[in-house]
């Protein structure tokens, strides 16, 4: 059985006079892609691939320099289409993206309803997986699309699990029956959080403290830790 790791893309630098799928990483992301590189050293990836939006591509590209990998861009990994919505205040980012995932088939935001936007991710990602059988395939992808299409295999409202994935944070499941293994995240006050379990269930996370990357632990049948993660992500 093969590993897919969604891996949600590190810190860009925000640009208010651009569009948020144009922005680069910043030198914090940067820093990040390379100790998310050092952190799945022992994960078995055998290939990168990465959305083309330069942020997903760029953090991509280090891991997979860090883990001596080849990576690709594949279309139909970017982001939920908010190519004109522009840089808005987060509490009213926030409220829109929480009506995005409560109405699903209307149009609330961007050019996409989040049911267009996860059938568009959910082919790619079998086209991806297809390509590549057998292989334990790490793809470079959004926050939004990841928890649509994660709402498949946890019982995790997609809204609550798209709080959760700060930046940069990855999912691992088995494939192609999609129980998750691990869901780990850097929140944004530097603690990390990591946890393991077998879907479709809500993940047990525990909370490990520090500023910089430490390992979390979870374990099956556990009981549930912290779910510490707070602040939004686009």
């Amino acid at each position: 059985m093969s590993k897919l790791i969604l891996i949600k893309h590190a810190t860009p630098l925000k640009d208010v006079t651009k569009a948020s799928h144009l922005w680069r990483l910043s030198d914090r992301g940067r820093e990040d892609a390379k100790r998310l590189g050092e952190r799945l050293r022992d994960g078995a990836v055998d290939v990168v691939i990465t959305s083309t939006e330069p942020k997903a591509e760029e953090t991509g590209r280090i891991v997979a320099e860090v883990l001596d990998l080849p990576y690709e861009s594949a279309d139909g990994l970017h982001e939920h289409d908010r190519s004109n919505v522009p840089v808005m205040q987060t509490r009213e980012f926030i409220s829109m993206v929480a009506l995005f995932f409560s109405e699903p088939r209307r149009l609330v935001l961007g050019k996409e309803t989040a049911e267009a936007a996860r059938q568009r991710f959910d082919r790619a990602l079998d086209d991806v997986m297809q390509s590549h059988d057998g292989k334990n395939v790490a793809i470079v992808t959004h926050g939004t699309v990841m928890a649509l299409f994660l709402q498949e295999y946890t019982d995790e409202d997609p809204f609550r699990l798209w709080r959760r994935l700060q930046l940069p944070s990855y999912v691992v499941l088995d494939w192609p029956d999609g129980a998750v293994d691990e869901i780990w995240s850097r929140s944004a006050s530097g603690v990390v959080a990591s946890g393991s379990g077998v879907g479709p269930s809500p993940k047990r996370a525990c909370v490990g403290q520090g500023a910089g990357y430490t390992r979390g632990s979870g374990s099956r049948g556990g009981t549930p830790g912290i779910s510490a993660f707070q602040g939004w992500t686009r």
